[in-house]
């Protein structure tokens, strides 16, 4: 057997040698590497705030059913099939994109649920091949209708699979979970914030798109840090916002706690985005050693899975604790730095964003990805409505239908009949061919003719919303605020405006500075709107005085006050009874010159409040010879005695009664007046001396004698100084009328004209009802001139000139008032 000759049959092999410019190769090379880089691995889309490998994973793991109603999967087995149809980079970058997905403490809404060890932030994840994952709830939000042509779908590297380009992202994933990336010659680095503000903020944009930043900034305040910790500084945050580019620094969240009968600690529950307990550890014991940092006597890390995060620093004997904190926040990480790096790929093109502009992109490509998902339903439901009219067609004369049929040749003998008898188009013809015999029944007659109405609505309904611009930003709004109901969570980060600190040499003799500093005379100020802050003495405590707002600007009234030292120990009243411990030394100063009280902090926030229904009422001093007191909503009256509150961080001054509330809190002498207000519009006054002072656990006495299904909404304690300058105001809440649409009637009173009475008395009317009204909403009662706010912090007016008898009916509001204080000054 012979083989035949395959060399000589071969063509020549001619060679070719092209001379190439070094410097143009390189060039062109390295620009096509840094492309690939930007648009292919290091940035996220403004879009969907994915990098590609992020995006993959979730669209694969949807592809493979992992919804979070189903069981774990090992994470080797989705990194595997991610790089093998979608990914072709290595094992090692997938898994690394798939555990970020998944860490609480990286992502504000964490994408993927993942089963096992996926590390810490002092430790790194277990392997692929001992974790497992599937897609927690929110990625449902994000995977969701892309059966619907809602996005462009893109071959993957080798053509053999589609992908989409973009994920539909119902939630505003880049501002929400944020993003950090190291490209060619730029990065980005965006912090993660909260969903409910976001879509708050987006919700606002859509309809009104002119909205300026500021108004936008009052939804999106700052980031929210999924550690928590504290934004000391805003005005990087406002930089950021406006040009994409910004800085600030982030505290960890520090409480002074007696850990023994004579030791005092720090306890750190809450660190900077980022910055482990490990990191804190090693570098305070680096400064003891290095004796930069004192009065340190030992440090412990008892955190764990069931109280969450407790670093406790112990502070020797002699030492301040807030001195030692203040060192501890200039040389360690409990005090860390974010500069904002908003870049993101915009229409294939790196663009630094702004808040604003960041919202715009998102709210475009849900405008788009709507309209393509109602333009997909309205083919789909016109096509199935033309199929169930060829149908009707079908069973109201189906006689004649199976006569032609049966006298046809062939199939396609039959529909060409059917379609010259009936007038049916070919579709129709086709799918009558293939109709089974048992759904020529009445009941499905029925059923399709309620299909058929049914489609019609629907289409009708599809075509108003695609020929209304109004209508289509409304549905995305509404599809929003159902993402933020489900899976929004409230503020963990607590932002707080601060002075300007000194840098170099200045800031290390103002450290050593500090560890001697004495109290300075305070006054703390607890708003109507629930934000509290200090007035040192020193920044102007005497000449503060709150101006005059107009009608639409912003601002606020206090609610309770109360002097001390910046180191004191003070103590916050919520409507629980319940008295919180805490120093004003954190709490952000108010510079003397300020127009009004907005540089304050929430006090939930600064208390850690976590029910939502427990509220601060009131700030009192825990030394003194003032004691406090309490009424309820039941009418019961409390003198909490001077010296009775016991040594612990948090205790209740008054025992409640089931379904009892506690409505106003003061600090009060013999002298004062003790005021009860009704919501059936009863006024009772009468001394303190006529209560006496009990002890911490006891449960008040009478105050006021109630009538039936009534309750007090009221209570303040007036000192005889105040008694001839006070005010009575009063707001009715009409049952018949909707909530927000009538603003009520509003009346103010001098005090003076309310005759005192006994204690456990009625008390006299203070307003007339009008028709329709049947309840007091709002009382206030304390040295005038009031100051009433709106629910948004605008200013209200009053008919306060000239003052109204005490029995007298109310005048109509403008405006709906929803508090009312007194002006600081």
């Amino acid at each position: 057997m012979t083989r035949k000759n395959d060399r000589a049959a071969a063509p020549e092999i001619v060679e070719h040698i092209e001379d190439v410019d070094l410097s143009r190769e390189m060039q062109d090379s390295f620009l096509e590497y840094a492309y690939s880089v930007i648009y292919s691995r290091a940035l996220p889309d403004a879009r969907d705030g994915l990098k590609p490998v992020q995006r993959r994973i979730l669209f694969q793991m949807a592809e493979m059913g992992l919804r979070p109603d189903r069981g774990h999967v090992k994470s080797a087995r989705v990194v595997g099939e991610v790089m093998g149809r979608l990914h072709p980079h290595g094992d090692s970058a997938i898994y690394d994109a798939l555990v970020r997905l998944a860490q609480p403490f990286t992502l504000r809404v964490p994408l993927v649920d993942g089963h096992g060890n996926f590390g810490s932030l002092d430790d790194g994840p277990a392997a692929a091949r001992y974790t497992e994952a599937r897609l927690a709830s929110p990625a449902l939000a994000m995977t969701e209708s892309l059966d619907e042509d809602v996005v462009d779908f893109v071959p993957n590297y080798d053509n053999s699979y589609d992908q989409p380009e973009v994920l539909p992202a119902a939630i505003p994933n880049l501002l929400v979970n944020g993003a950090a990336g190291i490209a060619v010659g730029m990065a980005t680095n965006m912090a993660p914030h909260n969903l409910v503000e976001v879509v708050g903020a987006a919700r606002h944009l859509l309809a009104h798109p002119e909205a300026d930043l500021e108004t936008l900034m009052e939804f999106v305040p700052g980031p929210d840090f999924p550690s928590g910790g504290t934004i000391v500084g805003l005005s990087g945050v406002r930089d950021a916002y406006a040009t994409g580019r910004g800085s600030f620094k982030t505290r960890a969240k520090v409480s002074v706690e007696q850990l023994t009968a004579r030791k005092v600690g720090l306890v750190v529950t809450e660190l900077p985005y980022l910055v482990g307990p490990e990191k804190v550890i090693e570098k305070i014991k680096d400064g003891v050693q290095s004796k930069k940092i004192t009065g340190i006597s030992d440090v412990a890390d008892l955190t764990d899975r069931t109280k969450g995060l407790r670093l406790v620093i112990g502070i020797k004997t002699g030492f301040n604790p807030q001195a030692v904190l203040e060192q501890l926040y200039r040389l360690t990480p409990l005090e860390d730095g974010f500069s904002f790096n908003n870049v993101a790929l915009v229409d294939g093109q790196p663009q630094t964003l702004g808040l604003k502009s960041l919202l715009e992109v998102f709210i475009g490509h849900r405008l788009r990805v709507v309209t393509r998902r109602s333009e997909f339903r309205l083919a789909r439901r016109r096509e199935r409505l033309h199929l169930v009219e060829g149908l009707l067609i079908a069973i109201l004369d189906i006689d004649e239908v199976i006569q032609v049929i049966r006298t046809s040749d062939d199939a396609e003998s039959a529909r060409g009949r059917l379609r010259e008898v009936f007038e049916l188009s070919e579709l129709q013809a086709e799918y009558i061919l293939e109709l089974r015999l048992r759904r020529l029944t009445r009941f499905s007659r029925i059923e399709l003719e309620t299909e058929r109405d049914k489609l019609q609505s629907e289409i009708a309904e599809l075509v108003e919303l695609l020929s209304s611009e109004a209508r289509l930003r409304g549905l995305v709004s509404d599809e929003l605020a159902a993402v933020a109901d489900l899976y929004g969570t409230p503020r963990r980060t607590l932002l707080t405006e601060a002075r300007v600190q000194p840098t170099g040499r200045r800031a290390a003799a103002a450290a050593a500075a500090s560890l001697e500093h004495a109290d300075v005379p305070t006054r703390v100020v607890l708003t109507a709107s629930g934000r509290i802050a200090r007035i040192d003495a020193a920044d102007g405590a005497d000449a503060v005085a709150i101006t005059a707002p107009t009608r639409r600007s912003k601002h606020d009234a206090v609610s309770s006050s109360v002097a001390a030292t910046s180191r004191a120990e003070i103590g916050a009243i919520t409507n629980r009874g319940r008295l919180i411990r805490f120093s004003p030394v954190d709490l952000p100063v108010l510079p003397g010159n300020a127009p009004h009280l907005a540089a304050g902090v929430r006090v939930r926030d600064y208390l850690g409040l976590a029910d939502r229904t427990e509220t601060v009422l009131g700030v009192v001093s825990l030394t003194g010879d003032r004691p406090i007191v309490l009424g309820t909503a039941q009418g019961v009256v409390k003198r909490v005695a001077t010296g009775a509150y016991p040594n612990k961080p948090d205790f209740p001054v008054i025992a409640l009664k089931d379904g009892d509330t506690v409505v106003g809190v003061a600090q009060g002498g013999e002298d004062d007046e003790l005021v009860f207000v009704t919501d059936d519009a009863q006024l009772l006054h009468f001394p303190a001396s006529a209560v006496r002072p009990q002890g911490a656990t006891a449960g008040g006495m009478a105050g006021i004698k109630l009538a039936a299904g009534a309750r007090v909404i009221a209570f303040d304690v007036l000192a005889p100084a105040d008694v001839e300058s006070a005010v009575v105001v009063t707001v009715t809440a009409g049952a018949e009328t909707l909530v927000g649409a009538d603003p009520g009637s509003g009346k103010v009173s001098a005090f003076a004209e309310f005759p005192g009475k006994g204690r456990a008395t009625g008390g006299v009317r203070a307003q007339r009802f009008l028709k329709g009204e049947t309840a007091l909403g709002l009382a206030w009662v304390g040295p005038g001139p009031a100051l009433a706010l709106g629910p948004d912090g605008s200013a209200r007016t009053l008919p306060d000139e000239p003052l109204a008898k005490r029995d007298a009916s109310g005048a109509f509001l403008e405006s709906e008032v929803s508090s009312v204080g007194r002006r600081l000054g």
